[in-house]
């Protein structure tokens, strides 16, 4: 069965950087588009950042835009969330997902897109 495996997370300090990991077994990794996501305490899920199976489009909600780095290394089925700059506003449980969609991304992708989803890794930024 699929199975989407996220690492990383923890708590640091606003202005600080973590690097998110997840791990994908189940699946022909490098032919699904991969995508973060992370929902707060008591907010809905929000879109984070997605790309293409082939690594080679990216997309990204503005609130992240310049301060995180979707990539993937299909070699080792795992794709990753560089966090930099890092915000309280940014604490969140962050969870990756995989989708089948074969395009490219040119806007905020529905999280109805996505197939399989992980668990979620929890960051917090204090402040």
């Amino acid at each position: 069965q699929v199975q989407l495996v996220e690492s990383g997370g923890g708590l640091v300090q606003a202005g600080g950087s973590l690097r998110l990991s997840c791990a994908a077994s189940g699946l022909t990794f490098s032919t699904y588009g991969m995508g973060w996501f992370r929902q707060a305490p008591g907010k809905e899920r929000e879109f984070v950042s997605t790309i293409r199976w082939s690594g080679g489009n990216t997309y990204y909600a503005a609130s992240v835009k310049g301060r995180f780095t979707i990539s993937r290394d299909n070699a080792k089925n795992t794709v990753y969330l560089q966090m930099n700059s890092l915000k309280p506003e940014d604490t969140a449980v962050y969870y990756c997902a995989a989708t089948a969609y074969g395009g490219s991304f040119y806007s905020t992708p529905p999280a109805s897109l996505y197939d399989y989803w992980g668990q979620g890794t929890q960051v917090t930024v204090s402040s």
